[in-house]
């Protein structure tokens, strides 16, 4: 007895090439890319023209982060079936990674979608361009068609929330579009964020120290001289800042596309004036009283302009979307993303319920106390929401949440008995849910982990391209090759057409026609089509290709879709 010990990892070398083309796809499933790429290698040595094993490769490669031996692969199984919408789908996925090449992942995209309108990949490939791209309301429209063919599509529940919620994708700054390195514009985004963070910082802590020192120890003279020696010490860091942006062409765009970005540098621009002009005001040896409002207002500027601006960010960040539609969709969905995104999109109802009863309770207390009750009502959403999504997150969003209610049934209890200690709990427990959010930020960002805020929020992103070829097996390909007279249908503006063709079958398995010059326009404009035969060696036998069909050069080249078989009826089997 002979025993065959492989390649030490299990592999049997005599598989054929769609067997280890579904190893492939195992491996890749198990989290083996580089055992995959091997599988896969083996299956396109045994047949070079089917396109599936080079499909398979560039899964594989971009698995291992190779994106530039990922796009050779994906381009090759494009070749190989130009007809393919796995294909296509799988070269728009490694394109959108490429700098440069943005737009030709959109155009693979639309080739997809227009190959297969009854898939559900190639909509939530549109879509996730579209949501990379910042074009929330286009993401939105994909993903629901995508849900509309499939509705357990996990992607597009996941992704879809996304788009409701108007997520920020992880580089605002970069234009997929631009043929830069997103790396470059991230170093020059990066240098811009530290100069605004230490200008502000320093002009801050600078007009802290003045004043304490004016006021405290009658050291004016020489803490404005401090303060001088603050603008001088601003030149070199901005110098070094301004060094390391390096893509200045790209600035404006970037500044305009991250509105928070411009934001944050205008506000340290704005900081550095306002500190300069408060140090001039107070040079002057006899300052009119008309000008002492101004002469604060500069201080408070320079003091209080980051942490308002930061404020401004949170409260923009929690009235961003549609939060609780976004959970209904992404609740559905039994995928890892999808517990993380619905963690932190209760987190920002949570931010949006303590945000309406903070002014709420207040302009209670100021005007009516009795109008607290209408507080009952404000954590309706959040608990439904809580309940609804089933989450758990380690007992600190069940806590906050628990705070909240509490806090808005005591608030209206006190309002309405007119118990002060009511409104002491109620008011102690809203505050008591801001502590529990730090502390579960802090311990989120310690740890390096995901936090309770929106830039945890990711993008469920599955491979694409991996479904299996469609082939044409032995007695197919004698009946395309023997038969007398071949039929090719297809569809134009007055319905469906049929004209008379000649079949050819390559050694990647398409067809390759010569049909009549009418049908070539139609073709182009819909590529779908489907070519009948029957064999004559069995006069009983047909066969029905229905595929995607390009022209090249003369003739037309069908990738196969969907193949049938079968048998006309025999005499006793005509009545």
């Amino acid at each position: 007895m002979r025993i065959d010990q492989g390649n030490g990892n299990g592999n049997i070398p005599d598989r054929s090439s769609r067997e280890w083309c579904q190893e492939a796809l195992t491996r890749l499933h198990a989290g083996r890319p580089e055992s995959a790429l091997d599988a896969a290698r083996r299956a396109a040595d045994l047949d070079p023209g089917a396109e599936w094993p080079y499909r398979l490769m560039s899964l594989a490669h971009e698995r291992l982060g190779r994106d530039a031996d990922a796009v050779r692969a994906a381009e090759r199984a494009s070749d190989l079936a130009c007809g393919s919408w796995s294909a296509r789908l799988r070269l728009a996925a490694i394109l959108r990674r490429v700098p440069g090449r943005w737009c030709e992942a959109a155009e693979q995209a639309a080739l997809a979608r227009k190959f297969a309108p009854e898939e559900a990949d190639p909509e939530v490939m549109a879509g996730d361009l579209a949501l990379l791209n910042g074009e929330h309301a286009d993401a939105e429209r994909h993903y629901r068609a995508a849900l509309r063919t499939d509705p357990g599509h996990p992607q597009a529940q996941v992704n879809l929330g996304l788009a409701l919620l108007r997520w920020d994708r992880p580089r605002p700054h970069h234009d997929p579009a631009w043929p830069v390195d997103p790396r470059e514009t991230g170093r020059a985004r990066r240098a811009l964020e530290v100069w605004s963070r230490q200008s502000r910082l320093l002009v801050a802590v600078a007009t802290v120290a003045i004043g304490v020192c004016a006021l405290f120890f009658d050291w004016g003279a020489q803490a404005q001289l401090g303060g001088f020696a603050v603008l001088v010490l601003l030149v070199p860091l901005t110098v070094r800042q301004a060094r390391r942006v390096g893509r200045w062409p790209y600035v404006p765009a970037m500044l305009s596309r991250d509105p928070w970005l411009g934001a944050s540098v205008v506000s340290a621009v704005v900081s550095v004036a306002a500190f300069a002009a408060w140090l001039l005001l107070a040079a002057v040896p006899s300052v009119p009283a008309a000008l002492d409002p101004v002469w604060a207002g500069l201080a408070g500027l320079v003091v209080l302009g980051w942490p308002a601006l930061a404020a401004l960010r949170a409260l923009a960040g929690a009235w961003r979307g549609r939060p609780l539609l976004a959970l209904a969709e992404t609740a559905r969905a039994d995928e890892r993303s999808a517990r993380r995104n619905t963690g932190v999109t209760l987190w920002i109802v949570l931010g949006r319920t303590w945000s309406v009863l903070v002014p709420l309770l207040g302009g209670a207390l100021a005007v009516e106390p009795r109008a607290a009750v209408v507080a009952v009502a404000v954590p309706y959403p959040l608990v439904r929401g809580y309940l609804r999504a089933r989450h758990r997150d380690n007992g600190w969003l069940l806590v906050a949440t628990a705070l909240v209610v509490a806090s808005a049934a005591a608030c209206a209890a006190g309002g309405l008995l007119g118990s002060a200690w009511a409104w002491r709990a109620g008011l102690g427990a809203l505050g008591a849910a801001v502590v529990v959010f730090a502390v579960r930020a802090l311990r989120a960002w310690w740890r390096g982990a995901p936090g309770p805020w929106r830039a945890s929020l990711i993008m469920c992103d599955l491979p694409m391209g991996s479904a299996p070829s469609v082939p044409l097996d032995a007695e197919v390909r004698q009946t395309f090759s023997y038969a007398r007279g071949i039929v090719l249908s297809y569809g134009d503006d007055r319905g469906p057409r049929v004209a008379g063709a000649v079949a050819s079958v390559t050694s990647s398995g398409e067809l390759r026609l010569i049909a009549e010059t009418e049908a070539w326009a139609a073709i182009e404009a819909d590529p779908r089509v489907a070519v009948f035969a029957t064999d004559p060696l069995q006069r009983r036998f047909w066969v029905e290709v229905r595929g995607i069909a390009l022209p090249d050069s003369n003739v037309l080249r069908v990738t196969p879709k969907q193949v049938s078989v079968g048998e006309f009826p025999g005499r006793h089997q005509r009545r």
